[in-house]
């Protein structure tokens, strides 16, 4: 399938790539794909656009280069060895929720854009598809993350000071570590304090787990960072209890 798909790629490159280069401003892309023909091609495509292009050839490395804060997107094949493309792209919005990631996969069904979105991918380009299409919506996402606010790394809540991008909370001169898990809930918390949020979205959300999962994981792991972060985990004011429905974010 690459072959045909580079070379719908080629024949649309030259024009696609000098429009791209007047319309819009330079860009650091990670594209990850497993497959050498395709992912020379995507960099041809992408460098010829103005842009700085990185690679990775399987999931586990992209979740590593991932973490590059100089990174502006992320291609995202789906298919991928060692760490498949759902799973790298959980991590990766765990890690970096505001990095646009772009799905690229072979597959085509109902199903598997529904994960990818659900997962926090951006969007989602089905195989073949053509130089100006996938130019467009790289510049489209491009636009998105500039006109959006920046999520702080840096917390203040109840005297509790967290530094997210260290997985560190800090109170009266105490420094705590905080897991990757306990990061993802409060991100996910103080992204989302307008409203309560169910145990359900946090399963799927931090930890990628079906909404019907059988777990009392999200109550533990709560009560774990409630004894790290609040004043009197037994009357929490950070992460509060919202009876009937789940948590939220409640320091004000």
């Amino acid at each position: 399938m690459s072959g045909p798909i580079v070379l719908h790629l080629l024949q649309t490159f030259c024009l696609s790539a000098h429009q791209a280069r007047l319309n819009w401003g330079q860009m650091n892309i990670l594209i990850v794909e497993d497959e050498p023909v395709l992912r020379d091609g995507l960099v041809d495509l992408l460098r010829g656009a103005g842009h700085v292009v990185s690679i990775a050839a399987d999931g586990l490395t992209a979740t590593q280069r991932g973490l590059d804060p100089d990174l502006d997107l992320v291609l995202l094949d789906i298919m991928l060895p060692r760490l498949g493309g759902i799973e790298v792209c959980r991590r990766l919005r765990l890690e970096r929720p505001g990095l646009p990631i772009l799905m690229l996969t072979a597959k085509g069904s109902e199903e598997d854009k529904v994960r990818g979105l659900s997962t926090g991918a951006d969007d989602y380009v089905t195989k073949p598809f053509g130089a100006r299409e996938l130019l467009a919506r790289v510049e489209a996402l491009g636009r998105r993350v500039k006109a959006a606010p920046v999520e702080p790394e840096i917390l203040e809540a109840d005297g509790c000071r967290f530094d997210l991008g260290r997985c560190e909370a800090q109170r009266g001169g105490r420094t705590v570590s905080l897991t990757p898990r306990e990061v993802g809930i409060l991100r996910w918390l103080y992204r989302h304090r307008a409203r309560a949020v169910s145990r359900a979205e946090l399963l799927e959300q931090v930890w990628g787990l079906r909404a019907d999962t059988e777990t009392r994981t999200v109550d533990v792991t709560i009560a774990n960072l409630r004894h790290k972060i609040e004043r009197n985990p037994s009357e929490p004011r950070i992460v509060v209890c919202v009876k009937g429905v789940g948590y939220a974010w409640g320091a004000r």
